[in-house]
């Protein structure tokens, strides 16, 4: 396991160092002492690091606005390390493994290396499936997502799934949008399981899906209608 370590603070970073040095699978350890210096050197290297370790508030940018970043550049897996409580919920939206809140315990950074090294196990599934609770799902039998706070519930009745991420992160997946139409803030329906489309007075309409479940398009979502049709 290749990890970037980025901290303004050299002493967190001797911290981290000192820990994933007791690490035998951390073969390599990078770091930056802000965002423009990690971004510079992920740039320069052939392959992108496993794990980017990052705090939060740092000159030149802060951790939040680099992970996007790292992870357009590669990088697939994000954990922060910070003292800042208040920024949680938005490392989770982007998708972080995990939030270290200083002073963080070497068991609390070991738990979080846990769940970088399954999912670095993890075979990538292939076009139009999906990994999710330690399973492999065909995306079209998936017949809707629904936004849950910081997830999202990927339906194939009578079964669900939960996965951390938000709605618009899965859409923005590749192919998951050409898959997936959203019709309300708060879910995405797969057109090819909807059956009957029940148009309301209220300028909304209801979707009854194969597995006979409902779903509810929104006023500003009406006109994803007439992207598909009922099947027979």
């Amino acid at each position: 396991m290749r990890v970037l370590i980025v901290d303004d603070e050299p002493a967190a970073r001797a911290r981290l160092r000192r820990l994933l040095a007791a690490e035998v699978d951390v073969a390599e350890l990078l770091e930056a002492p802000d965002a423009p210096a990690a971004l510079a050197l992920v740039a320069a290297l052939p392959m992108p690091p496993d794990l980017a370790l990052l705090d939060i508030e740092m000159p030149g940018g802060n951790g939040l606005q680099l992970a996007a970043a790292l992870r357009e550049a590669g990088v697939a897996s994000v954990v922060f390390s910070t003292a800042h409580a208040e920024h949680a919920l938005q490392a989770f939206d982007l998708a972080a493994l995990d939030y270290l809140l200083k002073p963080y315990t070497p068991e609390r950074l070991a738990a979080a290396l846990a769940r970088v090294r399954e999912r670095l196990a993890r075979p990538a599934a292939p076009v139009g499936e999906h990994w999710v609770e330690g399973q492999r799902l065909r995306l079209a039998e998936v017949q809707w997502i629904a936004a849950a706070d910081n997830y999202i519930e990927l339906h194939i009745p009578p079964r669900s799934w939960l996965e951390r991420a938000t709605l618009a992160e899965a859409l923005a997946r590749p192919g998951w949008a050409a898959r997936f139409l959203r019709i309300h803030r708060s879910h995405a329906v797969n057109p090819a399981h909807v059956r009957r489309i029940e148009r309301l007075p209220s300028g909304e309409a209801l979707l009854t899906l194969a597995g006979g479940a409902t779903l509810r398009v929104s006023r500003g979502h009406r006109a994803a209608l007439d992207a598909f049709a009922p099947q027979a």
